[in-house]
């Protein structure tokens, strides 16, 4: 969200309590201490005869920058993977409509001369569903009255916007309070999302623009997700911090500041807007942070 932005007229100025949080909190630490260990080869054909090398899919990732990475792991001509998505069959939810993007799971994925574009997405996805459907992340899930779809949508917002993994469970937080308000997320990363780039910079006019993923104008979360999020998100989406924040903004990298208020929170951006001030006269730059 645009640091600028003021809320909407007429709208009320920006979750549910997680039952047996202690048993999730258990859960979920088992299932991070697993969530990070690299894939073992044994799924993809070709894996045995020779040693694989590896592919790594950072999170927060595209779909289009997986595809792009995986037809220069393979040596394909640029475009081939994004063909071969369209067309594989990939074993989707049917709310994703066929569009992998949510589902590219991020993760070291083993490759040999033997890998295909369908090899690759067909474990990228199988990797994704298995983690959406893990005990800790569906429950929690159902507590918030979310599909794992839309958990994977939440949790690809969280992933964009929270600055460092420490603040993942207050985004979370506030996305679901804004949701809980009917309030529009106005989150900038969807906006990126829809304009097909990555910048801390939001104009006015870029929140007018007409777009599924314009969070600003539309209520609720946007179609698909906009990013393949990693664990941690999808439990901060699940899980989120309690709190009753409705605002956040990066002050300065590692310094993002959360608010209850509209007030509290311009006196936030009025800190940013200072710091930033003071980068663009000859200070090293400052990345601000969503609001």
């Amino acid at each position: 969200m645009h640091p600028e932005h003021r809320p909407p007229r007429g709208r009320t100025t920006r979750l549910t309590r997680l039952t047996r949080r202690g048993r999730l909190a258990i859960f979920f630490a088992l299932v991070l201490a697993t969530g990070a260990a690299l894939l073992v080869p044994k799924l993809l054909p070709g894996a045995e005869p020779e040693r694989a090398r590896t592919l790594l899919i950072p999170e927060g990732w595209r779909a289009a920058q997986v595809y792009a990475a995986v037809d220069r792991e393979l040596g394909l001509p640029p475009g081939t993977t994004r063909r071969e998505a369209a067309k594989a069959a990939l074993p989707l939810p049917a709310e994703a409509k066929g569009n992998p993007e949510g589902y590219l799971f991020p993760a070291t994925y083993p490759v040999t001369s033997k890998t295909t574009p369908a090899d690759l997405l067909h474990y990228m996805v199988r990797t994704a569903t298995g983690k959406l459907g893990t005990k800790a992340v569906a429950d929690g899930g159902r507590v918030h009255g979310m599909t794992p779809y839309q958990t994977a949508t939440l949790a690809s917002i969280i992933q964009a916007e929270a600055e460092t993994p420490a603040d993942m469970g207050r985004v979370a937080r506030v996305v679901h309070n804004r949701l809980a308000r009917s309030m529009p997320l106005q989150m900038d990363s969807t906006l990126n999302y829809a304009l097909n780039r990555n910048t801390v910079d939001t104009t006015l006019a870029d929140t007018r623009i007409d777009s599924p993923f314009n969070t600003y104008e539309r209520q609720g979360l946007p179609p698909t997700p906009i990013d393949s999020p990693g664990l941690p998100a999808m439990a901060a989406a699940v899980a989120p911090t309690p709190g009753n924040w409705l605002f956040f903004v990066t002050v300065k990298p590692g310094d993002t500041r959360f608010s209850a208020t509209y007030e509290e929170h311009q006196r936030h951006v009025a800190e940013f807007n200072r710091v930033r001030a003071a980068a663009r006269a000859g200070s090293s730059p400052t990345r601000p942070g969503p609001a």
